[in-house]
C-alpha cells in the first residue's frame, strides 16, 4: 500500500469511498497530529478486516505522530447498539441528532459553533471528506447533512492543513467473485439505481466548490 501513495502529493483527490483505507497511509506521509474527517459513518470498526474503508480510522491511529481523529457528521445505524459496541472509542464522533438524538452531538443549526471552539485547539491537521457526508452528492452509501459549503468554510477555517483527500463519488458495482457480492451487497444499503451521468454532474458540482479550497492549501 505504501507503494501506491509514495509518489502522491499531500492533497489527493480519488474515487471511491471503498477505497478510504489509502487516508490511513497518506497520513503517514505528513506530520499531521490531528485528523479531521468528514463522513457519514465513523469508520472505527475494530473487527477484520486489518485495512477497510469501514475501520480505516484505526490505522491512522495508529500512526505516532497522531493524536486524534475526529469525524464530523456521522448519521448511520453504527453510532447506536449494537452496532457501536465494535467501534473504536478512541475515536471522537460528532454526530447528527437529526438522525440519532440519543447519539448525536451536533445539529444543522449549532455545528458551526461547536466547530470554530474545537477548531482554536488544534493544529497540523489533515482532512479527509468522503462525499457521504454530503446532501449534494451522488455515493453508493446513506448521505449525510452537510453541504459542499459547509466543507468549504470548514476547510478554511482550520489552521496549518498539511494534507487532505476527498474520495465517495459514486462507481458502479463491479464484482471479481460470487463471495465478493455477497459480501458487498450484504455491507452496503440498499438504494435504488444511480443514473450515472446525473451522478457525474452532481459530483462534479460538489468537488468544484470543495477541492480547490483543499488543494489549496498546499
Amino acid at each position: 500500500m505504501d507503494e501506491v501513495v509514495s509518489e502522491l502529493p499531500p492533497f489527493v483527490l480519488y474515487g471511491s469511498g471503498d477505497f478510504h483505507h489509502l487516508s490511513a497511509p497518506l497520513i503517514a506521509k505528513t506530520k499531521a497530529s490531528t485528523v479531521v474527517v468528514f463522513d457519514n459513518h465513523p469508520d472505527w470498526d475494530v473487527r477484520p478486516p486489518h485495512w477497510a474503508c469501514g475501520g480505516w480510522v484505526n490505522r491512522a491511529l495508529e500512526l505516532p505522530h497522531v493524536k486524534r481523529v475526529i469525524v464530523w457528521g456521522c448519521g448511520n445505524f453504527e453510532l447506536n447498539w449494537p452496532a457501536r459496541i465494535f467501534g473504536n472509542r478512541r475515536i471522537d464522533v460528532y454526530g447528527w441528532i437529526e438522525r440519532y438524538p440519543k447519539r448525536g452531538r451536533i445539529t444543522r443549526s449549532n455545528w458551526r459553533s461547536q466547530f470554530e471552539s474545537f477548531a482554536k485547539s488544534i493544529d497540523d491537521v489533515y482532512v479527509s471528506v468522503d462525499m457521504d457526508c454530503l446532501q449534494d452528492a451522488a455515493t453508493n452509501w446513506e448521505n449525510g447533512l452537510f453541504t459542499a459549503d459547509d466543507v468549504t468554510w470548514v476547510i478554511r477555517s482550520l489552521r496549518n492543513v498539511v494534507g487532505g483527500d476527498i474520495c465517495g463519488a459514486y462507481s458502479p458495482p463491479v464484482y471479481a467473485r460470487r463471495l465478493q457480492r455477497f459480501a458487498a451487497e450484504w455491507d452496503h444499503p440498499k438504494l435504488p439505481p444511480r443514473d450515472l451521468a446525473h451522478a457525474r454532474i452532481v459530483n462534479t458540482r460538489a468537488l468544484e466548490t470543495i477541492w480547490p479550497v483543499l488543494s489549496s492549501r498546499a
